[in-house]
Protein backbone atom coordinates (compact mmCIF):
# COMPACT_ATOMS: atom_id res chain seq x y z
CA UNK A 1 0.00 0.00 0.00
CA UNK A 2 1.30 3.59 -0.57
CA UNK A 3 2.98 4.84 2.40
CA UNK A 4 1.21 8.25 2.33
CA UNK A 5 -2.03 8.31 4.36
CA UNK A 6 -5.06 6.69 2.52
CA UNK A 7 -7.77 8.82 1.72
CA UNK A 8 -9.55 5.46 0.31
CA UNK A 9 -8.40 1.74 1.02
CA UNK A 10 -9.98 -0.83 -0.16
CA UNK A 11 -8.17 -4.60 0.67
CA UNK A 12 -9.36 -8.01 -0.59
CA UNK A 13 -12.94 -6.23 -1.68
CA UNK A 14 -15.57 -9.13 -3.23
CA UNK A 15 -18.88 -8.52 -4.06
CA UNK A 16 -21.29 -10.98 -5.70
CA UNK A 17 -24.71 -11.16 -7.69
CA UNK A 18 -26.47 -14.24 -7.29
CA UNK A 19 -23.83 -16.45 -9.13
CA UNK A 20 -21.47 -13.59 -10.68
CA UNK A 21 -18.89 -12.39 -8.58
CA UNK A 22 -18.17 -8.86 -9.68
CA UNK A 23 -15.45 -8.31 -7.46
CA UNK A 24 -12.88 -11.29 -6.63
CA UNK A 25 -10.16 -9.59 -4.03
CA UNK A 26 -9.88 -6.19 -5.67
CA UNK A 27 -7.35 -4.13 -3.80
CA UNK A 28 -7.26 -0.15 -4.13
CA UNK A 29 -4.96 2.65 -2.12
CA UNK A 30 -6.16 6.04 -3.10
CA UNK A 31 -3.09 8.67 -0.98
CA UNK A 32 -3.98 11.70 0.28
CA UNK A 33 -3.63 14.60 -2.42
CA UNK A 34 -3.20 12.70 -5.60
CA UNK A 35 -5.31 11.84 -8.58
CA UNK A 36 -5.55 8.46 -8.83
CA UNK A 37 -6.71 7.14 -12.05
CA UNK A 38 -8.76 3.62 -12.33
CA UNK A 39 -9.30 1.76 -15.31
CA UNK A 40 -10.75 -0.91 -16.48
CA UNK A 41 -12.92 -2.25 -19.56
CA UNK A 42 -16.68 -2.42 -19.26
CA UNK A 43 -17.35 -5.32 -16.48
CA UNK A 44 -13.90 -5.04 -14.79
CA UNK A 45 -15.69 -3.81 -11.50
CA UNK A 46 -14.97 -0.19 -11.39
CA UNK A 47 -18.81 0.95 -10.63
CA UNK A 48 -19.21 -1.68 -7.94
CA UNK A 49 -15.95 -0.43 -6.38
CA UNK A 50 -17.19 2.97 -6.50
CA UNK A 51 -20.05 2.52 -5.38
CA UNK A 52 -19.22 0.66 -2.28
CA UNK A 53 -16.72 3.31 -1.70
CA UNK A 54 -19.36 5.61 -1.53
CA UNK A 55 -21.85 3.67 0.76
CA UNK A 56 -24.42 2.72 -2.18
CA UNK A 57 -23.97 -0.76 -1.66
CA UNK A 58 -22.67 -2.73 0.83
CA UNK A 59 -19.39 -5.46 -0.04
CA UNK A 60 -19.43 -8.85 0.16
CA UNK A 61 -16.24 -9.47 1.89
CA UNK A 62 -13.09 -7.17 2.61
CA UNK A 63 -12.31 -4.04 3.95
CA UNK A 64 -13.06 -0.80 2.68
CA UNK A 65 -12.12 2.66 4.71
CA UNK A 66 -13.24 6.17 3.34
CA UNK A 67 -10.96 8.88 5.35
CA UNK A 68 -10.44 6.30 7.46
CA UNK A 69 -14.33 5.48 7.95
CA UNK A 70 -17.21 2.77 7.06
CA UNK A 71 -18.61 4.17 3.86
CA UNK A 72 -21.35 1.80 4.45
CA UNK A 73 -21.97 2.80 8.20
CA UNK A 74 -20.76 6.41 8.27
CA UNK A 75 -22.22 7.37 5.00
CA UNK A 76 -23.95 10.82 5.67
CA UNK A 77 -20.93 12.16 7.58
CA UNK A 78 -18.43 10.36 5.25
CA UNK A 79 -20.84 12.61 1.90
CA UNK A 80 -19.96 15.63 3.56
CA UNK A 81 -16.29 15.65 2.46
CA UNK A 82 -16.82 14.66 -0.96
CA UNK A 83 -18.19 15.17 -4.57
CA UNK A 84 -19.00 12.78 -6.72
CA UNK A 85 -19.76 13.17 -10.73
CA UNK A 86 -21.31 9.75 -12.70
CA UNK A 87 -20.89 9.13 -16.31
CA UNK A 88 -24.77 9.19 -16.86
CA UNK A 89 -25.52 12.63 -14.89
CA UNK A 90 -29.87 12.77 -13.87
CA UNK A 91 -30.76 16.35 -13.37
CA UNK A 92 -34.14 17.46 -12.32
CA UNK A 93 -35.67 18.45 -15.64
CA UNK A 94 -38.04 21.22 -14.71
CA UNK A 95 -35.35 23.17 -13.01
CA UNK A 96 -32.61 25.57 -14.88
CA UNK A 97 -29.13 24.66 -14.59
CA UNK A 98 -28.05 27.26 -11.97
CA UNK A 99 -30.94 26.44 -9.60
CA UNK A 100 -29.74 22.19 -10.27
CA UNK A 101 -26.25 24.03 -9.07
CA UNK A 102 -27.87 25.31 -5.77
CA UNK A 103 -29.70 21.95 -4.94
CA UNK A 104 -26.37 20.31 -5.25
CA UNK A 105 -24.24 22.93 -3.57
CA UNK A 106 -26.32 22.80 -0.66
CA UNK A 107 -25.64 19.16 0.22
CA UNK A 108 -22.39 21.01 0.93
CA UNK A 109 -23.17 24.14 2.55
CA UNK A 110 -23.25 25.83 -0.63
CA UNK A 111 -20.98 26.63 -3.35
CA UNK A 112 -18.10 29.48 -3.13
CA UNK A 113 -19.83 31.85 -5.39
CA UNK A 114 -16.66 33.11 -6.90
CA UNK A 115 -15.41 29.64 -7.82
CA UNK A 116 -19.24 28.63 -8.85
CA UNK A 117 -18.99 32.27 -11.54
CA UNK A 118 -15.98 31.30 -12.54
CA UNK A 119 -16.44 27.60 -13.63
CA UNK A 120 -19.76 28.73 -15.17
CA UNK A 121 -17.84 30.47 -17.57
CA UNK A 122 -15.00 28.29 -17.92
CA UNK A 123 -17.07 25.52 -19.23
CA UNK A 124 -19.55 27.78 -21.15
CA UNK A 125 -22.69 27.04 -19.14
CA UNK A 126 -25.87 28.87 -19.64
CA UNK A 127 -26.71 28.69 -16.47
CA UNK A 128 -30.79 30.05 -17.07
CA UNK A 129 -31.82 27.59 -19.19
CA UNK A 130 -33.98 24.52 -18.20
CA UNK A 131 -32.41 21.45 -17.76
CA UNK A 132 -34.58 19.68 -20.20
CA UNK A 133 -33.40 21.90 -23.28
CA UNK A 134 -29.62 20.82 -22.30
CA UNK A 135 -27.43 18.79 -24.48
CA UNK A 136 -25.84 15.31 -22.49
CA UNK A 137 -22.72 17.68 -22.45
CA UNK A 138 -24.45 20.48 -20.61
CA UNK A 139 -26.16 18.21 -18.03
CA UNK A 140 -22.73 16.91 -17.50
CA UNK A 141 -21.02 20.25 -16.86
CA UNK A 142 -23.76 21.10 -14.44
CA UNK A 143 -22.49 18.10 -12.40
CA UNK A 144 -19.16 18.97 -12.83
CA UNK A 145 -19.59 22.74 -11.90
CA UNK A 146 -21.01 21.20 -8.46
CA UNK A 147 -18.23 18.81 -8.18
CA UNK A 148 -15.32 21.06 -8.60
CA UNK A 149 -16.74 24.24 -6.77
CA UNK A 150 -17.67 22.33 -3.55
CA UNK A 151 -15.61 22.49 -0.77
CA UNK A 152 -14.27 19.45 -0.23
CA UNK A 153 -11.78 17.22 0.33
CA UNK A 154 -11.84 14.33 -2.12
CA UNK A 155 -13.68 13.98 -5.88
CA UNK A 156 -15.05 10.74 -7.11
CA UNK A 157 -15.16 11.03 -11.01
CA UNK A 158 -16.57 8.47 -12.65
CA UNK A 159 -16.47 9.06 -16.57
CA UNK A 160 -16.90 12.61 -16.10
CA UNK A 161 -15.94 14.03 -19.39
CA UNK A 162 -18.58 11.83 -21.22
CA UNK A 163 -20.36 14.13 -23.79
CA UNK A 164 -17.58 17.09 -23.54
CA UNK A 165 -16.16 18.40 -26.23
CA UNK A 166 -12.12 18.69 -26.50
CA UNK A 167 -11.92 22.54 -25.81
CA UNK A 168 -14.27 21.23 -22.42
CA UNK A 169 -11.95 18.24 -21.71
CA UNK A 170 -9.23 20.33 -21.65
CA UNK A 171 -10.88 23.07 -19.25
CA UNK A 172 -11.65 20.13 -17.05
CA UNK A 173 -8.17 18.82 -16.80
CA UNK A 174 -6.83 21.97 -15.78
CA UNK A 175 -9.01 22.85 -12.95
CA UNK A 176 -8.76 19.21 -11.52
CA UNK A 177 -4.92 20.39 -11.41
CA UNK A 178 -5.85 23.11 -10.12
CA UNK A 179 -7.76 21.24 -7.31
CA UNK A 180 -4.85 18.90 -6.93
CA UNK A 181 -2.47 21.77 -6.28
CA UNK A 182 -4.79 23.01 -3.28
CA UNK A 183 -5.20 19.63 -2.04
CA UNK A 184 -7.65 17.73 -2.90
CA UNK A 185 -8.06 13.84 -3.77
CA UNK A 186 -9.43 12.76 -7.16
CA UNK A 187 -10.12 9.13 -7.98
CA UNK A 188 -10.47 9.16 -11.76
CA UNK A 189 -12.29 7.04 -13.51
CA UNK A 190 -12.26 7.26 -16.91
CA UNK A 191 -11.72 5.11 -20.76
CA UNK A 192 -10.29 8.30 -21.62
CA UNK A 193 -7.06 7.33 -21.86
CA UNK A 194 -5.03 10.07 -22.88
CA UNK A 195 -6.94 11.97 -19.87
CA UNK A 196 -6.20 9.86 -17.32
CA UNK A 197 -2.37 10.01 -18.53
CA UNK A 198 -2.02 13.73 -18.60
CA UNK A 199 -3.86 13.81 -15.05
CA UNK A 200 -2.62 10.65 -12.81
CA UNK A 201 0.02 10.42 -10.29
CA UNK A 202 -0.45 7.02 -10.35
CA UNK A 203 -2.88 4.22 -11.78
CA UNK A 204 -4.55 1.01 -11.11
CA UNK A 205 -5.66 -1.29 -13.52
CA UNK A 206 -8.83 -4.18 -12.81
CA UNK A 207 -9.30 -7.22 -14.37
CA UNK A 208 -12.47 -9.39 -13.79
CA UNK A 209 -12.67 -7.76 -9.96
CA UNK A 210 -8.89 -7.87 -9.25
CA UNK A 211 -6.63 -5.68 -9.49
CA UNK A 212 -4.29 -6.29 -12.05
CA UNK A 213 -1.30 -3.89 -11.37
CA UNK A 214 -1.11 -0.37 -9.99
CA UNK A 215 1.43 1.84 -9.52
CA UNK A 216 3.11 5.40 -11.08
CA UNK A 217 3.25 5.66 -14.96
CA UNK A 218 7.19 5.69 -14.77
CA UNK A 219 6.80 2.30 -12.63
CA UNK A 220 4.73 0.48 -14.71
CA UNK A 221 6.43 1.48 -17.79
CA UNK A 222 9.48 0.39 -16.59
CA UNK A 223 7.82 -3.22 -17.56
CA UNK A 224 7.04 -2.62 -20.99
CA UNK A 225 8.68 -1.98 -24.15
CA UNK A 226 10.52 1.89 -25.63
CA UNK A 227 10.29 2.36 -29.20
CA UNK A 228 13.19 3.88 -31.02
CA UNK A 229 13.42 5.50 -34.40
CA UNK A 230 17.52 6.29 -35.29
CA UNK A 231 19.05 8.03 -38.37
CA UNK A 232 22.82 6.80 -37.98
CA UNK A 233 25.59 7.60 -40.44
CA UNK A 234 27.11 4.24 -39.64
CA UNK A 235 25.51 0.64 -38.52
CA UNK A 236 24.55 0.19 -35.37
CA UNK A 237 27.48 -2.49 -34.68
CA UNK A 238 25.59 -5.49 -33.00
CA UNK A 239 22.45 -4.03 -32.34
CA UNK A 240 20.12 -6.09 -33.81
CA UNK A 241 21.63 -9.00 -30.82
CA UNK A 242 21.91 -6.55 -28.21
CA UNK A 243 20.00 -7.64 -24.95
CA UNK A 244 16.40 -6.63 -24.10
CA UNK A 245 16.00 -5.18 -28.16
CA UNK A 246 13.10 -6.66 -30.42
CA UNK A 247 10.80 -5.98 -33.45
CA UNK A 248 14.15 -4.71 -35.15
CA UNK A 249 14.40 -3.26 -39.04
CA UNK A 250 16.70 -1.58 -40.13
CA UNK A 251 17.32 -0.26 -43.95
CA UNK A 252 19.25 1.94 -46.31
CA UNK A 253 17.97 5.55 -46.53
CA UNK A 254 20.71 7.85 -48.82
CA UNK A 255 23.64 6.77 -47.68
CA UNK A 256 22.66 6.37 -43.84
CA UNK A 257 21.18 3.32 -41.93
CA UNK A 258 17.67 3.77 -40.67
CA UNK A 259 16.90 1.79 -37.54
CA UNK A 260 13.45 0.83 -35.70
CA UNK A 261 13.05 -1.12 -32.67
CA UNK A 262 12.07 -1.67 -29.46
CA UNK A 263 13.96 -2.19 -25.88
CA UNK A 264 12.99 -2.88 -22.59
CA UNK A 265 13.45 -0.50 -20.02
CA UNK A 266 16.65 -2.24 -18.28
CA UNK A 267 18.99 -1.92 -21.79
CA UNK A 268 17.67 1.25 -23.29
CA UNK A 269 20.93 3.16 -21.86
CA UNK A 270 23.08 0.75 -23.51
CA UNK A 271 21.25 0.70 -26.96
CA UNK A 272 21.05 4.50 -26.80
CA UNK A 273 24.87 4.19 -26.50
CA UNK A 274 25.28 1.80 -29.58
CA UNK A 275 23.63 4.17 -31.72
CA UNK A 276 25.31 7.36 -30.85
CA UNK A 277 28.48 4.98 -31.59
CA UNK A 278 27.18 4.85 -34.86
CA UNK A 279 27.37 8.69 -35.05
CA UNK A 280 23.31 9.62 -34.91
CA UNK A 281 21.54 12.15 -37.90
CA UNK A 282 18.17 11.44 -35.62
CA UNK A 283 16.80 9.99 -33.16
CA UNK A 284 13.05 9.76 -31.92
CA UNK A 285 12.48 7.89 -28.39
CA UNK A 286 8.87 6.25 -27.55
CA UNK A 287 7.98 5.66 -24.00
CA UNK A 288 5.05 3.35 -24.18
CA UNK A 289 1.89 5.71 -23.97
CA UNK A 290 -0.98 4.49 -20.95
CA UNK A 291 -2.91 3.25 -24.03
CA UNK A 292 0.26 0.65 -24.69
CA UNK A 293 0.50 -0.31 -21.02
CA UNK A 294 -3.05 -0.81 -20.57
CA UNK A 295 -3.44 -3.24 -23.92
CA UNK A 296 -0.50 -4.68 -22.69
CA UNK A 297 -2.32 -5.84 -19.47
CA UNK A 298 -4.79 -7.19 -21.57
CA UNK A 299 -3.47 -8.93 -24.16
CA UNK A 300 -4.58 -12.41 -23.18
CA UNK A 301 -8.23 -12.99 -23.90
CA UNK A 302 -11.09 -11.53 -21.63
CA UNK A 303 -12.54 -13.68 -19.12
CA UNK A 304 -16.16 -14.60 -18.88
CA UNK A 305 -16.35 -12.54 -15.74
CA UNK A 306 -15.37 -9.14 -17.57
CA UNK A 307 -18.28 -9.42 -20.10
CA UNK A 308 -20.65 -8.50 -17.49
CA UNK A 309 -20.52 -5.60 -14.60
CA UNK A 310 -23.74 -6.29 -12.55
CA UNK A 311 -23.93 -2.96 -11.17
CA UNK A 312 -23.91 -1.27 -14.57
CA UNK A 313 -26.99 -3.19 -15.79
CA UNK A 314 -30.09 -1.89 -15.17
CA UNK A 315 -31.86 -3.30 -12.26
CA UNK A 316 -28.82 -4.22 -10.67
CA UNK A 317 -28.89 -4.15 -6.80
CA UNK A 318 -28.04 -0.64 -5.58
Amino acid sequence: MHASRSVIRVEDLIKTFGHVRALDGLDLDVAQGEVHGFLGPNGAGKTTTIRIVLGLMRAGGGRVELFGGDPWAEAAELHARLAYVPGDVALWSGLTGGQCLDVLGATHGGLPERRRAALIERFELDPSKRIRDYSKGNRQKVALIAALAADVDLLILDEPTSGLDPLMEQAFQDVVRERRADGCTVLLSSHILAEVEALADRVSIIRSGRTVTTGTLADLRRHTRTHIHAVTVDPPAGLRDAPGVADHRSTDVDGHVESRLTVDAAHLDAVIGMLHAARVDTLTVTPPSLDALFLRTYDASPSAADATDPAAEPGAPR
